[in-house]
């Protein structure tokens, strides 16, 4: 009986929230209010931090029904209960800029000497951190001889080779794609399988590179770039960066087991993990679940679930940061605007 109330009680304040046009009256959701039980007197649903649902764009009777999963996007509540689009996060106290430093090329051009990872970073071949196992392996030469010890600096006219490949910095790029099913978020693929660099082969002049990994069979935002700093940046777990997944199930998902999933967490072989958020789309599909979540762990939502006795058929990443892939059709891409990556940049203390 516990059990049930939960589970209506949490989907009723969800519910009765992303009404159109019915306000809470400045009251937040909760549940747990059986005195008698042993959970929690009150938990609140209505934190800024935590999805309220989705609120998808209406659409006319002859669109095609498939392209609605593309169109999705999360609401949370805010203050009073007030809507907030997810993608506008107005009360976030973002950090201040660093003091603009100069690119490679221009350091270069100047006569300065800078270091070999940050020019293998600026000709798009990996972030630093990757250009130092680069180094290391031996793959990387200067002038014709192979350099392997790290902090190793080029000076302007030093020739740097990459795999036998003469490398230049380059203009840098940004791109989102919506990635499709059966692709591999790597550069090149050791066994032949399909690769997300495949999408781009004759289209683009520049050198680009995955930000992060999706797995195979995961679809959605997925960045591109040839620039390293913020590549590493976006990937690093000192920068928090929220992402939002649309999780569909092989069975519905328990009231109860959102409830204490939102607020104890669930113990992993890795350690604990707590999502920032969790929402369901629509209780006629209790198996399709949203998640918001910062952790940037392998496999981190199919593990999450699984070890609460779920399997997960479909996987979604709907935001990285506040990119989203709207508009974009499985497979496509475009460049980001410089509003999107001005505050992508500032997500990660660059400018």
């Amino acid at each position: 009986m516990l059990d049930i109330l939960l589970f209506i009680t949490t989907f009723v304040g969800y519910t009765d929230m992303k009404k159109p046009g019915k306000s809470t009256g400045g009251k937040r959701a909760t549940v747990g209010s059986n005195r008698n039980s042993n959970t929690p007197k009150k938990t609140f649903f209505t934190k800024k931090s935590e999805l309220k649902g989705w609120r998808k764009p209406k659409t006319s009777s002859t669109e095609d029904p498939a392209k609605e999963d593309d169109k999705f996007r999360f609401k949370k509540p805010g203050t009073r209960g007030k809507s907030i689009s997810l993608f506008k996060e107005r009360n976030r106290q973002l950090p201040k800029p660093k003091k603009n430093k100069n690119s490679a090329e221009q350091d270069l051009n100047d006569g300065n000497n800078i270091r070999l990872n940050r020019y293998l970073s600026n000709a798009g071949v990996a972030s630093r951190r990757e250009a130092d196992r680069l180094i290391n392996a031996g793959l990387v030469t200067v002038n014709g001889k192979v350099v392997t010890e790290l902090g190793s600096r080029v000076k302007p006219g030093d020739v740097v080779k990459f795999n036998g490949e003469k490398l230049s910095v380059e203009q840098k790029i940004y791109i989102v794609l919506n990635k499709p099913k059966d692709t591999i978020t790597t550069s090149d693929d050791p066994e032949g399988r399909k690769t997300v660099m495949d999408l781009f082969e004759g289209k683009i002049d520049e050198r680009i590179f995955p930000v992060g990994r999706l797995d195979r069979n995961t679809t959605g935002v997925l960045l591109l770039t040839n620039d390293g700093e913020l590549a590493q940046r976006l990937t690093h777990p000192k920068y928090n960066i929220k992402k939002v997944y649309k999780a569909t199930l092989d069975k519905n998902f328990k009231g109860t087991d959102m409830y204490n999933l939102l607020n104890n967490g669930i113990e992993l072989e890795d350690g604990l993990i707590k999502p920032d958020a969790i929402a369901m789309p629509d209780p006629k599909n209790k198996n399709v679940v949203g998640v918001e979540i910062h952790s940037g762990r392998n496999r981190i939502i199919h593990r999450m679930f699984e070890a609460m006795g779920y399997n997960v058929d479909k996987l979604d990443r709907a935001l990285f940061g506040n990119i989203d892939r709207l508009k974009l059709k499985r497979g496509e891409h475009r460049n980001l605007t410089e509003k999107e990556l001005k505050e992508l940049k500032r997500l990660v203390n660059l400018h």
